[in-house]
């Protein structure tokens, strides 16, 4: 059984992140997207909220499990008896980052592994701060969060404003 992991703040769940854990989901038994904290983000949302958004996004997906962390990420690897993790690149400095980022997991734990996606065309301009900025101004999101968290997004956003 091939076990994959997918890891990320998810501040919010974009329709990138979909698309990535989607294609990983068709290359694998088991996907778990894993929501984790990382104390250099400020997070808009909650960690309970970014669990919420990236189950009720992936719902469909019946292979894939949405957990949360505030450990390090080659002890949940370790744990889910992964055999690689997934991570979407966007641009070159993406790859560079996701380079550095394998080679210091893998000091760690020697059987670390990295799958790296490339974005789709339509997508690789989507990041979470991106549409933070947009939502914030009113701008509409529809094409860079999925629809089933459009709404939820969009209200807190516009909270924020206020």
């Amino acid at each position: 059984m091939t076990t994959l992991l997918f890891p990320g703040s998810f501040d919010p769940f974009t329709r990138g992140h979909r698309d990535i854990a989607r294609r990983a989901a068709h290359v694998c038994d088991k996907l778990y997207v894993v929501i984790m904290h990382n104390d250099s983000k400020k997070h808009l949302f909650t960690p309970e909220e970014r669990v919420w958004m990236a189950s009720e996004s992936l719902k469909e997906y019946p292979n894939i499990e949405v957990l949360m962390s505030d450990g390090l990420l080659v002890d949940v690897f370790k744990e889910k008896k992964c055999d690689a993790v997934i991570r979407g690149i966007r641009s070159e400095s993406d790859f560079r980052y996701e380079a550095e980022m394998a080679m210091a997991n893998k000091l760690l734990y020697p059987e670390y592994d990295v799958m790296l996606f490339p974005c789709r065309d339509d997508l690789s301009l989507i990041s979470s701060t991106i549409v933070k900025e947009v939502g914030y101004y009113g701008g509409d999101l529809s094409k860079m969060v999925p629809a089933e968290i459009l709404d939820f997004i969009s209200d807190r956003l516009k909270k924020g404003r206020t």
